[in-house]
């Protein structure tokens, strides 16, 4: 038995990753639909208000909430896939030591 196939979950680990620093960047590519327009309205909204002379601390709010919860979605997303990962690794080191344990000597 070899070593476990954990080619996908690195995969997706790493583009998580790469996502997550895009975020913290402020690049809108990874973010979900629901925070690409909250984060296009809050910048709507801003400009609207900054247009009419009023103060823009609402929308910079929005903006900084539709950040973090994006970037805790991503962060979350990287610790599942890291625990699937470390499951799938002691699950094939539980199969090589049953395996080694159950032989003839």
């Amino acid at each position: 038995m070899g070593k476990p196939d954990t080619r996908r979950l690195d995969k997706a680990i790493r583009e998580t990753t790469r996502k997550l620093e895009a975020v913290r960047e402020r690049e809108t590519w990874p973010l979900n639909s629901r925070e690409r327009r909250a984060v296009l309205g809050a910048v709507a909204s801003g400009a609207y208000n900054l247009h009419r002379g009023n103060g823009t601390a609402r929308a910079d709010r929005t903006l900084d909430n539709t950040w973090q919860s994006a970037e805790t979605r991503l962060i979350a997303e990287i610790t599942a896939l890291q625990v699937e990962r470390q499951r799938v690794v002691n699950e094939a080191a539980a199969a090589k030591a049953a395996k080694k344990s159950s032989g003839w000597w």
